[in-house]
């Protein structure tokens, strides 16, 4: 019996089924080997996404940290809207403008922010920029302020766009004008100070060269009024004798001691020289008078009308000036028209010639010592060219060195020792021509020297003597 029923007590025991049910054991733990595996390299990967997660949302919120600061910071108000006019964002200037906080104006319409009266000219600013229009700028729109007063902006507007690149809304910027007028006039009052203090330099330069050339004034005046004097006491002596004949004629003398009174006083004689004593004494007044007139004009910061003049006399004078006040005055070369009028500024004109004369001539001083070819020499020639007045003063001093050309005419520049100079003369000159509406240029003189040329409007075109400012008028 036992050997009948071991089938039934043993379980399977075909060999086939056994090596079946072992090979689906290996392939069943080389399967969750594999699945392991995945499920490793798949946290792996979500790990490091979580990495890069936080990497770039520390880099989004750095980001929206800056972008905040930067909206803080702002002074200008900045508003952000949709393509319907609603607003999205602000910026803190914004809220402390109207009074409101940001999250009472998000979702509100733009058009409360402003005035009844800008609306129109909004809402066509948003339409502008969304037909495809870069940038709506220059308006002015009143903003309604926490008060209920209104302020007003100066506004520049910009598109937003989508991802797509379809128009998503509006980006305005408004800078307060009270802000803008603050600033106009900070710069305004900067601009006076500076040009009050350029006045005081171009004084103090005009006064120095002016007790530079008071001796050469002085003997200018000195020989009218030595004219003068001189007449003077002729006609007192001519005027006694006059009055000691005519004593004569009303005591009754007789005709013969008329006769010999007439020729002891030498009346005919006196009767022959009194006119052109006369006119001689007004020649010199006249003289005194064009002199102290010219001091008027050369040391006066008053505006000055343009008017005719002889140039070539103001030439003579400006040269007779500066070289009546030199020990050793140079040789002096005239090639000058008898006459040669213009229509400028004669106090200007004046003091730019004699600036360039006063330069040549110390250029010539500063070279005495040297061994020279020639000895030293001043020329000055002017004459008309087309509608132009050119005025050369030439000298054949030692000149100005090439590497320093380019700066003879900029303010305090000298190569005068120092204490010789202010560095003024030629920056004065060359200003003052420019607001006559002519040039002043240099050049080197063929042989050696310095050649100064002044290029004026003979009928006074362009001279606005000073520009914007009656204070800068003649300097």
């Amino acid at each position: 019996m036992s050997g009948t029923g071991g089938d039934h007590t043993t379980g399977i025991q075909d060999p086939d089924l056994t090596g079946a049910f072992a090979e689906m054991g290996a392939q069943g733990e080389d399967l969750w080997i594999d699945v392991i595996r995945q499920m490793d390299s798949v946290y792996a990967d979500l790990v490091s996404s979580q990495v890069a997660l936080e990497e770039h949302n520390t880099a989004l919120e750095q980001a929206r940290g800056f972008l905040g600061s930067v909206l803080g910071a702002m002074t200008d108000v900045l508003v952000v809207c949709d393509a319907q006019g609603r607003i999205e964002q602000v910026n803190p200037a914004l809220t402390t403008l109207v009074g409101k906080s940001a999250e009472q104006l998000v979702g509100t319409a733009i058009l409360d922010l402003f005035r009844v009266e800008d609306h129109a000219d909004l809402l066509a600013a948003l339409d502008a920029l969304a037909r495809g229009q870069a940038v709506v700028e220059g308006r002015e729109w009143e903003a309604i302020a926490a008060n209920g007063s209104s302020g007003a902006l100066s506004v520049n507007s910009a598109p937003r766009r989508d991802a797509s690149g379809r128009f998503a809304g509006m980006v305005l910027v408004g800078r307060p004008i009270g802000e803008l007028q603050r600033a106009y006039r900070e710069l305004g009052a900067a601009h006076q100070r500076l040009r009050q203090t350029q006045q005081q330099l171009l004084t103090t330069e005009k006064m120095a060269a002016l007790g530079r050339l008071v001796a050469g004034v002085a003997h200018e005046l000195n020989n009218p009024i030595s004219f003068v004097f001189g007449n003077m006491y002729a006609l007192k002596r001519y005027g006694a004798a006059i009055t000691q004949y005519l004593a004569a004629l009303d005591e009754g003398r007789s005709g013969e001691d008329l006769a010999a009174l007439r020729a002891k006083l030498k009346i005919d004689r006196v009767l022959a020289d009194i006119s052109p004593l006369v006119d001689g004494t007004l020649e010199g007044a006249e003289r005194v008078r064009d002199i102290v007139q010219d001091l008027r004009r050369f040391s006066a910061n008053q505006r000055e009308p343009l008017e005719t003049f002889n140039l070539v006399r103001l030439v003579q004078t400006a040269v007779d000036w500066v070289i009546k006040t030199m020990r050793d005055p140079p040789e002096v070369c005239f090639d000058l028209p008898e006459r040669l009028d213009i229509v400028s500024r004669k106090g200007q004109l004046h003091q730019i010639l004699v600036n360039l004369v006063q330069n040549a001539a110390d250029a010539l001083a500063s070279g005495q010592g040297e061994a020279r070819e020639q000895p030293p020499c001043l020329s000055l020639s002017a004459r008309q060219e087309g509608e132009e007045i050119v005025v050369r003063v030439v000298d054949n001093g030692p000149g100005v060195p090439a590497s320093v050309q380019d700066k003879i005419f900029e303010p305090f520049f000298t190569t005068k020792p120092i204490g010789s100079g202010t560095g003024l003369g030629l920056y004065v000159s060359y200003t003052m021509a420019g607001k006559l509406g002519g040039s002043l240029d240099y050049a080197d003189a063929p042989g050696g020297g310095a050649a100064f040329t002044l290029r004026l409007p003979a009928h006074g075109e362009g001279g606005d003597g000073g520009g914007d400012g009656g204070e800068e008028a003649e300097t």
